[in-house]
């Protein structure tokens, strides 16, 4: 799956952060407050400012208070500067050891607050996560056609989910149109930055970490494209993975509360190993989606040592006991 690729130009443009749902702080602002504490409101006008104690009455702390002629405080609320979770995640990624030669990518999405981040940077290969992708269209385009899956393509729905089967994924590859299909599909998801691979090197599909977080969201989210049968549908697959492919985000889940699906390829140009993992996991009582993308791993045993632990790293910055990000690393 290495034939020389003709870059389209679209794939040349740097990356488009899509944002992520975020939710405000409380903040804490007295405006003309003094460091001591001690806030001064006019009197009367033209008279000289009195101070009020920090012992005495005072607007909340969540609130800004200004001066009137007679004397009375206005308070109004202030708003709350935005968490920085993209610096807590890449915080917590200081923890995890890169080798020399790989490069890894991942974002994170905690479904119970709405709190996401990304962390790294560039396009790469799916490798086999593309297949998730690959179902998602095929439900997609099902739906629009007003039918459900044939005995056919759900065997091969299954094999090339659960097992990862190759063949399968071919079968399906060329059932939704192969790259034109694909992409169209994903225009609608809203993934900007996911190519499909030339002619039938569907492993060669480019993507980023952000892409795939917005792939999962139309797989676990509420709002999406996707039915909910076509949901549930590609959920349950995922959460049947077979036992030796149980690896990657789900290192970071609790138990058995995971659903994923991995890509790993070899590249023979090289010999280093593309090594990828997309899913939903549960810890801490969160649900979390997660997709790590790792490339230039010397083994497919040290790609799977990277991915997990960055799968962990990006969980902890959003799963601290109060349910906030925690800056770890």
């Amino acid at each position: 799956m290495e034939s020389s690729r003709a870059r389209r130009s679209r794939r040349a443009r740097p990356s488009r952060r899509r944002p992520l749902l975020h939710l405000a702080l409380a903040t804490v602002a007295v405006l003309g407050a003094t460091a001591g504490g001690t806030v001064y409101v006019k009197s009367q006008a033209g008279s000289d400012p009195r101070p009020v104690s920090s012992s005495s009455p005072a607007p909340s702390a969540s609130a800004s208070a200004s001066g009137s002629q007679d004397g009375e405080v206005s308070v109004e609320s202030v708003a709350a500067p935005e968490t920085d979770y993209d610096a807590r995640l890449a915080s917590a990624m200081k923890s995890v050891s890169v080798p020399g030669a790989a490069a890894v990518s991942v974002a994170v999405l905690d479904m119970d607050s709405g709190n996401g981040a990304t962390y790294g940077e560039g396009v790469f290969d799916t490798a086999s996560i593309v297949k998730a992708d690959i179902l998602a269209t095929l439900l997609l385009q099902a739906q629009d056609a007003d039918r459900g899956l044939t005995a056919a393509e759900k065997s091969y729905a299954t094999a090339m989910i659960e097992n990862s089967d190759n063949d399968a994924a071919s079968a399906l590859w060329r059932t939704i149109g192969k790259a034109a299909g694909l992409d169209a599909a994903n225009e609608r998801f809203g993934l900007t930055d996911t190519e499909g691979g030339d002619d039938m090197l569907w492993g060669l599909t480019q993507t980023t970490a952000a892409d795939q977080l917005a792939l999962l969201q139309q797989v676990f989210g509420d709002d999406s494209l996707l039915s909910e049968a076509s949901r549930t549908y590609l959920k349950g697959l995922m959460g049947q993975i077979a036992v030796g492919q149980r690896w990657g985000v789900s290192a970071a889940a609790d138990g058995a509360s995971w659903a994923l699906k991995n890509g790993w390829l070899p590249r023979s140009t090289t010999g280093l190993w593309d090594i990828n993992s997309i899913g939903r996991v549960t810890v801490d009582g969160h649900d979390c989606l997660l997709a790590v993308l790792s490339n230039g791993n010397a083994t497919q045993a040290a790609g799977i040592s990277l991915v997990e632990a960055a799968a962990e790293a990006a969980v902890s910055a959003f799963t601290d006991g109060d349910g906030s990000a925690s800056a770890t690393g």
